[in-house]
């Protein structure tokens, strides 16, 4: 028998850590092809961050709880959802909601909890994974033998693209800031990882490649990485932006991304169509989730933290100094 009430993380307002308590809300119905998860664990991410400061708001028709990513058990299915059955463990991208005992989550976008993982590993899967796997995978097409080049690259992100990339045949290069970082990149799987503070990347992935420059770059930091990305790239490369750490309002030389054939996109994962989301799984389930069973990837946990400090997790994201992911433990 399901409770009535759960616990939940509410953000009173727009602003700091100290803005999300807990507190007390409904346990949510699922709809049409939807299934209800007892959650035991919920991932932190960089839009979470975003949404409590007011700078990412909820789509419509979407909980306005924070958590995009969850694992745990199914307790319950709506309407025409058939692939899972009450019990199964899973992990599930949501449109919000996971700072919670309950949430519910599209089928479409949910999967089994790889073998061998735990929850806590699972729920630090859905948001990294879909992010990396369209981004890089199907927007920039990488191909087994290019190069990447990863900003962030002891962030979520970057340890989920690093050890994918190289898992896929991939030569990984990334920035970091600090000596422990590099070692940590270069640990997962990295072929270079780069002192932004000490070395200037772009002259680093000249030498490391040889001149030729990275294929791809995937690029979370924006401002005036975005001129040096051009520079840096190699004749045909994509370079795919997620993230503007260092603002979005750039000015660039369009005659360096005409000269060398350079191709210049970027996405957001909460805002994809349910049916791209769909593809998206179908395409994670059949090349990521084999790499997790060979033991060529898993996700790297820098700390967790209980349901009801989830300020402190939100600290720690902040906190420049973490190295993978951080996730919340709700049971």
């Amino acid at each position: 028998m399901l409770p009535k009430t759960m616990t939940a993380i509410e953000a009173k307002g727009a602003g700091g850590p100290e803005m999300l308590v807990p507190g007390t809300r409904p346990v949510p119905e699922p709809g049409p092809g939807e299934v209800l998860i007892e959650v035991a664990a919920a991932g932190i991410n960089r839009p979470d961050v975003l949404q409590r400061q007011g700078l990412y708001p909820a789509p419509k028709g979407a909980s306005d709880l924070l958590g995009l990513e969850v694992a745990g058990k199914v307790v319950g299915l709506g309407p025409g959802a058939t692939r899972f059955k009450q019990g199964d463990l899973v992990c599930a991208l949501v449109n919000g909601g996971g700072y919670a005992e309950y949430a519910v989550a599209p089928e479409d976008t949910t999967l089994p909890v790889p073998p061998g993982l735990s929850l806590v590993e699972a729920a630090a899967l859905p948001e990294t994974v879909f992010t990396v796997w369209h981004n890089v995978f199907e927007r920039a097409s990488l191909k087994p033998g290019e190069w990447l080049l990863v900003h962030g690259g002891t962030s979520g992100i970057g340890t989920t693209a690093i050890q994918i990339g190289a898992a896929l045949g991939a030569r990984v290069i990334v920035t970091v800031g600090s000596a422990e970082k590099a070692r940590a990149a270069v640990a997962l799987g990295a072929v270079r990882a780069v002192n932004y503070r000490d070395v200037d990347f772009v002259e680093a992935v000249r030498v490391a490649t040889g001149g030729e420059g990275a294929n791809v770059i995937l690029d979370m930091v924006g401002g005036d990485y975005v001129e040096r990305n051009l520079r840096a790239a190699a004749l045909d490369g994509r370079i795919v932006q997620i993230a503007f750490l260092k603002g979005s309002k750039v000015e660039i030389d369009l005659m360096r991304l005409m000269l060398r054939r350079l191709t210049l996109t970027g996405s957001t994962l909460r805002a994809q169509t349910a049916e791209t989301k769909a593809r998206m799984t179908k395409g994670v389930e059949q090349r990521v989730w084999p790499l997790i069973a060979q033991g060529k990837f898993k996700p790297v946990i820098d700390s967790t933290f209980s349901l009801v400090d989830a300020a402190d997790a939100h600290r720690r994201i902040e906190d420049p100094g973490h190295i993978g992911k951080i996730v919340l433990e709700v049971r």
